[in-house]
């Protein structure tokens, strides 16, 4: 079990910014991944005016802007269109649910869910000061969000019920769609009584116990949750309805404001995934050829074999003082020339700590004083 932190939480939201190397970096909680047009609009005004030009999507499908000159004005901007709908709770919006739900696969629709946890999530004085890593993962049934280290969630079963996840295991208890909100935001607050300095449920000993007893849950037979999805769906996906979700990477995650306009423009739901991907659903086949045939040519990665979805980086230089190098630059350079070290995943960091390091089978690349190394492990 991992042991608790030392030391406040200091993880970055819209107000509380991170004063990273290139200047204040301000966070922006989606929950359920869910961005309208005229929000993106926003954001990518305020990245072309009082940040870098960039948008960067984050593993827990929120997005955050780098070198914010006037935080302040930020903040009033994300607030007019909705993005900031708690300055007391807007660190713990940290609400994962399957992107595809109630389009393509799964055995519930959690969309609905989603709005009601985040809605009585902000309502709760009680859980305001829950830690910034705290997270919640509502998983339609899919298996793609119940893998990733949740510490209250929902697993959605063939039987209308859902499973409760704490501390990103299955507990063997199962709850109904009506009662699945209550249970995980009392699992919340019991965690938020019983925490001390723990930043999340499974460094609490007993964490999960001491949940399931105040819920009134027994353990019943637990099952073996799939693991972390590596990658989420790339290129063309067809719903059942007729219509289209155009599923697309990006390099690094990064989102360009000028690509981010014409996203906007669409004029449809965007969809920010823990892949640091985007979905753009319910399009007709037309609308959705257009697209493409705009938007790949500046940077939309609709090519799942596109070695720009094997490579992940840290935010290297200018942004993070420790980075012995601009890692990003030094990836696409690799990745134009030919020249990467491995076929499969790899994560490339400026130095030691290896921020951003995706799940699972990977190679690190890693720069130090001398140049980079070569590392093949996992997490």
């Amino acid at each position: 079990m991992p042991s608790p932190r030392s030391g406040p939480d200091k993880c970055p939201g819209a107000l509380q910014v991170h004063q990273a190397a290139d200047g204040p970096l301000a966070r922006v909680r989606l929950p359920g991944g869910v961005i309208t047009s005229p929000q993106l609009q926003a954001l990518a005004a305020a990245a072309q005016e009082i940040g870098n030009g960039e948008i960067e999507l984050t593993s827990r499908g929120n997005v955050q802007l780098r070198s914010v000159t006037d935080p302040d004005e930020f903040a009033r901007r994300i607030a007019e269109v909705g993005l900031l709908p708690s300055t007391t709770h807007e660190r713990v919006r940290n609400i994962l649910a399957s992107p595809l739900s109630g389009r393509i696969g799964g055995f519930a629709d959690v969309r609905g869910l989603v709005a009601d946890l985040d809605r009585a999530l902000c309502d709760d004085p009680a859980l305001a000061d829950l830690p910034g890593r705290t997270l919640f993962t509502l998983d339609d049934g899919t298996g793609d969000i119940s893998g990733l280290g949740g510490d209250f969630g929902i697993h959605g079963q063939g039987d209308e019920r859902f499973a409760l996840v704490l501390a990103g295991e299955d507990t063997g208890a199962r709850v109904a769609g009506a009662d699945a909100v209550g249970a995980l935001l009392a699992a919340a607050r019991t965690f938020a009584e019983i925490r001390g300095e723990a930043w999340r449920l499974n460094e609490v000993p007993g964490g999960t116990e001491q949940v399931l007893e105040r819920l009134g849950l027994e353990y019943g037979d637990p099952v073996q949750l799939p693991g972390a999805v590596e990658r989420g769906p790339i290129g063309w996906l067809d719903q059942p309805d007729g219509r289209v979700t155009l599923a697309a990477g990006l390099a690094f995650g990064t989102l360009p404001a000028r690509v981010a306009e014409f996203l906007a423009a669409v004029d449809k739901p965007i969809l920010v995934t823990p892949w640091r991907s985007i979905l753009l659903p319910d399009l007709e086949e037309w609308a959705a050829e257009q697209v493409v045939r705009v938007l790949a040519p500046m940077g939309l990665i609709f090519d799942e074999n596109s070695p720009y979805l094997q490579v992940s980086a840290c935010a290297g230089q200018p942004g993070c003082a420790k980075s012995h190098t601009d890692v990003r630059a030094d990836a696409r350079e690799a990745i134009e020339n030919g020249e990467l070290p491995d076929d499969g995943r790899q994560h490339w960091s400026g130095c030691d700590r290896k921020c951003g390091r995706p799940r699972g089978e990977i190679t690190d690349v890693v720069s130090g004083p001398d140049g980079y190394r070569v590392e093949n492990g996992s997490s």
